[in-house]
């Protein structure tokens, strides 16, 4: 192969990201299972030589069209080794390998993915952050106009950043027809369907399948705790609402589960390993999960609450840990009844909630049927819908 086929072999095929050169490539060398490169801001990355190979992204390597990975690096001997290795006019690594094989590494891809101590606590870092609250949230709720939101992709990725990282938004502005929130929805991904189908009805049936359907006061729950994945985010569209009461009620249940971390760490570490069963039943469906209550992503952040007492089935633990799960249970119930916590409002007719089901409990207090009809719009997207949205909308 001469040279002009090597760099042509070696360019890279770009995935769906740009990537900005904050920090220049200035040095490069080669150790015995590992290349270590210095920065122009004086910090040294050492890379192995197999993940250098693994994550080549030449078009013998990636596929041009998807731009996902061909290469599996079980197909190259573990001893590889580059050699030669330089930096070339463009600021870019070069690796020729010894089987032939040539890479070419884009500073800007190079440093966001390396994993030296500090550029990893860099990333960390810069993380998506959880914008905790309380019951101050009720003056300063993140409100977006409907209209902006339909039309102007700017205001669309502004909502959608406020669901992510506050977790409760409201739109106003909102038509009170019912093929108002399908059009919404879809404007951010498609919507997943449940046995109360794609989209459902909340107000009082005679015979209703949830509590929900109902017009009793409804306690502080996440919808769905019976599913191994609960829906991300919920939308309620209020179409009417003259009824006397059945106000819209909130609590951040990642704020109290920090709160309990802080105030109790041993209830908050049984909520956090303690399996509890939920389940809904109803004449045609029955779905049981076992999960707990307080779930925790790779980094020890509360990326999950799971709750709702009405679904809840018969603690089933071993007779020392009993005690143990009804203190840390009651705990976490008392806590989200603590004024602190709570956010109380009513949704007039032309308003849409939209929270993260898996973060924002929520209730409704008790109304009047006979006072006047009350009617939301409701249905589900999961949250993985809601942070890809995002990501393109940014790209």
């Amino acid at each position: 192969m001469n040279s002009v086929d090597s760099v042509l072999d070696a360019a890279p095929v770009a995935d769906w990201r740009s990537y900005p050169i904050h920090v220049a490539l200035v040095g490069v060398q080669t150790a015995n299972d590992h290349v270590a490169v210095t920065w122009s801001d004086a910090r040294v990355s050492p890379f192995h030589h197999q993940w250098l190979r693994d994550n080549c992204s030449c078009s013998q390597c990636v596929y041009s069209v998807t731009r996902e990975q061909l290469f599996e690096i079980v197909d190259v001997p573990p001893e590889l080794h580059p050699q030669r290795t330089r930096i070339d006019e463009q600021g870019q690594l070069l690796i020729d390998w010894q089987d032939g094989h040539h890479s070419r590494f884009h500073p800007g891809w190079l440093r966001a993915h390396a994993y030296d101590d500090a550029s990893r606590a860099e990333r960390l870092a810069q993380r998506p952050q959880s914008r905790l609250w309380g019951a101050e949230m009720s003056a300063q709720l993140a409100q977006f106009d409907y209209p902006a939101v339909m039309t102007d992709d700017h205001t669309l990725l502004q909502w959608l950043l406020a669901v992510r990282d506050i977790g409760l938004t409201q739109l106003r502005a909102v038509p009170t027809t019912e093929d108002v929130l399908p059009a919404l929805a879809k404007r951010l991904s498609f919507i997943r369907e449940s046995n109360f189908g794609v989209l459902f009805d909340v107000q009082s049936k005679a015979n209703a399948d949830s509590n929900a359907y109902t017009s009793f006061n409804l306690p502080l729950h996440t919808d769905l705790p019976t599913r191994e994945l609960q829906p991300g985010l919920q939308f309620l569209h209020c179409l009417v609402n003259d009824a006397t009461g059945g106000e819209s009620v909130f609590v951040d249940g990642f704020a109290i589960a920090e709160a309990l971390r802080q105030e109790a760490p041993e209830l908050f570490r049984t909520l956090c390993e303690t399996p509890v069963e939920f389940r809904n039943r109803s004449r045609t469906s029955d779905y049981h999960c076992l999960a707990p209550i307080i779930a925790l992503d790779a980094y020890g952040m509360v990326s999950e609450i799971r709750m709702g007492n009405f679904l809840r089935s018969a603690f089933d633990v071993p007779v020392e840990q009993m005690a143990a799960l009804y203190s840390a249970y009651r705990r976490f119930i008392a806590m989200t009844r603590e004024p602190r916590f709570r956010v109380q409002r009513r949704l007039d007719a032309g308003q849409l909630w939209c929270f993260d089901n898996r973060r924002a409990l929520h209730a409704r207090t008790e109304f009047d049927p006979a006072s006047g009809a009350r009617h939301f719009k409701g249905c589900y997207i999961d949250r993985d819908e809601l942070l890809s949205r995002i990501r393109v909308l940014q790209r």
